[in-house]
């Protein structure tokens, strides 16, 4: 992980210095920072766009130095979200220079000091995460056995590895940065997790991996094997893992404050750690990138992490149904009919559609333990990414209180959710012939109706969100590549921020 650190001056040893410049400030060729030549950034096209980044020479005392401005767009539109997005730009600017002095807080001295908590912390993440790689797999990122580190000529000679913020290091700042770092670790969490081959990540791995990261913040779990999940009658989780030869795992992670919790938020997330369809299977184009089918079980057990690394005064439970969807010889077939744990029944009509199926069982268990509050994640509709596109997820819910909470919890992350509405006058599409409900709901409204059978699933007593992050999981293209982490620092802000909320 990068390093970030405060620095009260920026080390005249660092390899570059990074300065802020408004969109404004270009067009006005003024600025309040000496440090920049706004003509001579004119002149190489720069345009001050938010994350524009651009390299130049400035010679001073008989010295050479490098400098980097960052644009940061309008200043009336300046918010901590547009800061993070340009330290990710930085990041990648800079990224044959082992260090960088970062003055991009400069930005904030005379714009909403107020905020300035938020923008430092912004600030940190947006390093952190812009330099975030997947190589696992890559043959060049590890010298082979018994060769000299000389011999690999495709590593640059220098790496970025360390970014100077240059702010006060008082306690307040000190706090703000360990607060990013813990975010953003759980973030590249997630990220590693979905990025992971489906062919590798077991739902035993799965487990495994993540209890590793919970033993490090005092996490309780519970991993459930097949003949526990049997015994509780778990009947979508074990109607979804039939085609496969990998047996299926539910992990629970518990965290308790030691002050008086402020309540109780229980997080559950999907885990198909790859989706082929099932009997009913995908298009090859469509399968592709199926490892992300877990990506809802990533970002929950990834913020619950954040959440105790925080210390936060609220209690937490996270579950995830883990399983692979796949074609064996018994795989349940187009009209078998499942039990589900609060024993309503299921006729699966299309196996392609099983993320509510194991849902459908996480929720029931979620419920028992009496919550105040529960959210599930989960990429579980195409439907979803047709209305709402890659970088917006779907948010439904029972309670108009704890959509609110979430909805304010992702302008702070720009974490970007729209709510949809959760029609009762659906409810016929789901409506079986042969059991309580069957797993599709026609060609239309596919989002609604799956959220409508994730709601059988809740007791009513309790406020209940689901938020479809189908989309925005996973990219092919743009700043991030693979798993985005998508809903990590949405559901630690909702914590951070928890108030109980009741059923409308």
């Amino acid at each position: 992980m990068l390093k970030v650190q405060l620095s009260e001056k920026a080390p005249a040893t660092a390899g570059a210095f990074a300065f802020p410049v408004f969109s404004d400030d270009l067009k006005k060729s003024t600025s309040g920072n000496a440090d920049i030549d706004l003509k001579q950034l004119k002149a190489l096209g720069f345009k001050g766009n938010t994350g524009e980044c651009k390299s130049f020479i400035r010679e001073k005392a008989k010295k050479s130095e490098v400098l980097i401005a960052v644009g940061l767009g309008k200043k009336e539109k300046f918010t901590s979200a547009v800061l993070r997005t340009a330290s990710s730009s930085l990041v990648k600017a800079a990224s044959n220079f082992k260090s960088v002095a970062s003055h991009l807080l400069d930005a904030v001295k005379s714009e909403k000091p107020k905020d300035r908590p938020a923008f430092i912390q912004a600030h940190a993440e947006g390093l952190i995460l812009g330099s975030y790689k997947y190589s696992k797999y890559k043959s060049q990122s590890g010298t082979p056995k018994g060769k000299s580190s000389k011999t690999r000529k495709d590593k640059p000679d220098v790496e970025l590895s360390q970014v100077f913020l240059v702010a006060s290091k008082n306690s307040q700042n000190n706090k703000l940065l360990s607060n990013a770092k813990a975010i953003a670790e759980a973030v590249l969490f997630a990220r590693d997790l979905v990025n992971e081959p489906g062919g590798s990540l077991t739902p035993q791995q799965f487990v495994s991996h993540t209890q590793a990261l919970a033993r490090k913040a005092g996490i309780r779990s519970k991993v459930w094997n097949k003949a526990a999940i049997e015994k509780a009658g778990m009947g979508g989780l074990l109607g979804v893992n039939r085609g496969s030869s990998q047996p299926p795992r539910f992990l629970e992670l518990h965290y308790t404050p030691k002050a008086k919790a402020s309540g109780h938020l229980a997080l559950v997330g999907k885990g198909v750690t790859f989706d082929s369809g099932g009997l009913s299977i995908k298009p090859a184009n469509y399968m592709m990138t199926m490892k992300c089918d877990m990506s809802g079980a990533a970002a929950v057990v990834s913020a619950i992490y954040a959440i105790a690394k925080l210390r936060l005064p609220i209690k937490v439970s996270a579950y995830t149904p883990l399983t692979d969807n796949m074609l064996g010889g018994d795989a349940t077939r187009p009209g078998d009919v499942l039990i589900t744990h609060n024993k309503k029944t299921i006729e699966v009509l299309n196996t392609d559609a099983e993320g509510r199926l194991i849902l459908a069982d996480a929720l029931s268990i979620a419920s028992k333990a009496k919550p105040d509050a529960i959210v599930d994640l989960a990429t579980l509709t195409g439907a979803c990414v047709v209305a709402l596109g890659e970088d917006i997820a779907g948010l439904m819910g029972n309670s108009e209180g704890f959509v609110s909470q979430i909805k304010d919890a992702s302008k702070s992350t720009d974490e970007k959710v729209w709510e949809l509405p959760l029609v009762e006058e659906y409810k016929p599409m789901i409506e079986s012939t042969v059991a309580d409900m069957k797993n599709i709901g026609g060609n239309y409204a596919g989002t609604i109706t799956a959220a409508l059978l994730l709601q059988e699933f809740v007791d009513e007593k309790i406020p209940w969100a689901h938020i479809d992050i189908a989309g925005p999981a996973f990219k092919e293209s743009g700043a991030v590549i693979g798993g985005t982490g998508f809903g990590v620092r949405l559901l630690v802000e909702l914590a951070s921020n928890f108030k109980k909320p009741k059923v409308n």
